[in-house]
């Protein structure tokens, strides 16, 4: 026997309404079982597991806005689905704001009521994904919160649980933002040296004329200017981990004087005759290549050798795009806690929206697409016009449409004011948006609901607003 499609209740006090809705959904291969009142509803609700309410507003005794606000406080991740005969604007927008999924009016469809329970369902799914991937990420917080799921970052976890517990130097490459330094942090955090220092440095960011002192240390006047003694990030890192950060910037003297500490594994301050002894794990990372380095003369192959004994290479974000859904909830939790943010929410359609973008930034760029977007929205719920992606952009228009892309409107060059400019340019680019995809599906209204991740009906109030009627 089949597994139904999902398991819904229907609550209304009218037999024939209860019968007509059940035999509708139940021939399309859904569960349904009926409540001829609020109270008998909530008792069903409490007791048994539904993935959807269809609840009618208009009853006696507990009505359909005070069964929803007793099944919010009972049952908070039910999707609830208001029935009316009498609607309007009104009484959706308060049912909505008391935490209804959506509302379909009497008299009804079929093709309406499907649909509704198709995007609810849905919706549902995508809360039981976020539970799973918060919980993902609440098991990874131990390791750096170096997240990922898909198979190329299986294969990074796996390198990093096999050179964790040695010596040997590694080798991390791959493009900027991709996490090198996390890579880096997890290697030592996970290995013996765990509790002992994690000294990072970034070689492009030290003085030339300095670097010397920084990385080896010097004695009181060795020079003009110490006035005070350096231990130096050599010595800091004694018995834990050196990590050298984009390690390809170093000048061919340092890195003469680098190698022989790696060699020797010791290591004198300047302006000293004596040498100390240091125990450190190197780790270094890069985003060039140190191959093409070494063959233009502007690396040593000796050090290249030296740090490349195990190669460790991060995917850029567009090689693992099944990860950003459990890295943009990450984000999302960072930014609302720093920012001092109310509770937030990623939209399907902006998750849609983001797995199709090109992130020259990798995992960086997407952190502060996520970070803006959590501060510019005004509800809860992040959509794709809360996503700051430039409106000319045409991967989301090219995913939607399923055609050829091109360019999309632009932001006027007189607008000033950021929100205001934002606010403003998300009007044109949605009308657009909604125009395209309509041509695209000739007109369909409800295969371009589903193609945009609204509901019909939302997309028949937009289309109002926007004048698109003759759209097609």
């Amino acid at each position: 026997m089949a597994q139904p499609l999902g398991k819904v209740l229907i609550v209304d006090d009218e037999e024939h309404i209860r019968k007509i809705m059940a035999i509708m959904l139940g021939k399309r291969g859904y569960e349904c079982k009926v409540a001829g009142s609020g109270d008998e509803g909530l008792a069903m609700a409490i007791s048994e597991n539904f993935d959807v309410v269809f609840t009618d507003l208009n009853m006696p005794g507990l009505d359909g806005l005070g069964l929803l606000a007793r099944l919010k406080a009972e049952v908070p991740d039910l999707l609830v689905i208001m029935v009316t005969a009498f609607a309007s604007v009104d009484t959706a927008i308060r049912a909505m704001k008391e935490g209804a999924y959506d509302y379909i009016a009497k008299p009804f469809n079929e093709e309406e009521i499907v649909l509704v329970l198709e995007k609810a369902l849905e919706r549902g799914r995508l809360l039981d994904e976020n539970k799973r991937l918060k919980k993902e990420i609440g098991d990874r917080r131990d390791a750096n919160v170096f997240l990922g799921q898909s198979p190329a970052m299986k294969k990074v976890f796996d390198i990093i649980s096999k050179v964790s517990e040695t010596k040997a130097t590694v080798l991390i490459t791959g493009e900027s933002g991709t996490g090198k330094e996390l890579a880096a942090r997890s290697i030592h955090q996970n290995g013996p040296r765990a509790d002992k220092p994690f000294v990072a440095v970034n070689c492009g960011a030290v003085p030339v004329n300095l670097m010397e002192s920084e990385f080896f240390g010097h004695v009181r006047g060795a020079f003009t200017g110490a006035d005070r003694a350096k231990t130096g990030l050599v010595a800091e890192a004694d018995g834990g981990t050196l990590f050298l950060d984009e390690v390809s910037e170093l000048p061919l003297e340092m890195q003469v004087k680098l190698l022989r500490v790696l060699q020797e594994e010791e290591v004198r301050r300047i302006g000293e005759n004596v040498s100390r002894r240091v125990d450190l794990r190197v780790l270094a990372a890069t985003n060039r290549s140190l191959a093409q380095e070494v063959g233009q003369g502007r690396f040593r192959e000796d050090l290249y050798y030296r740090l490349n004994v195990i190669r460790l290479h991060l995917p850029a974000l567009r090689e693992r795009r099944e990860d950003i859904p459990i890295l943009a909830l990450h984000f999302l939790e960072q930014a609302v806690v720093k920012n001092q943010l109310g509770p937030k929410k990623l939209s399907p359609a902006a998750l849609k929206l983001m797995a199709v973008q090109n992130y020259g930034g990798n995992v960086r760029a997407l952190k502060n697409v996520i970070e803006q977007a959590a501060i510019m929205s005004d509800g809860q719920l992040i959509s794709p016009e809360d996503l700051p992606f430039a409106p000319e952009s045409s991967a989301w228009e090219a995913d939607l449409a399923g055609g050829a892309a091109s360019p999309m409107v632009r932001l006027p060059g007189d607008w000033t004011d950021l929100k205001v400019a934002l606010k403003s340019v998300t009007v044109i680019v949605e009308k657009e948006i909604i125009e395209r995809v309509l041509t695209a599906h000739n007109g369909n209204r409800t295969r371009a609901a589903e193609a945009l991740g609204l509901s019909r009906r939302a997309l028949i109030t937009k289309i109002g607003l926007y004048g698109l009627d003759g759209a097609a």
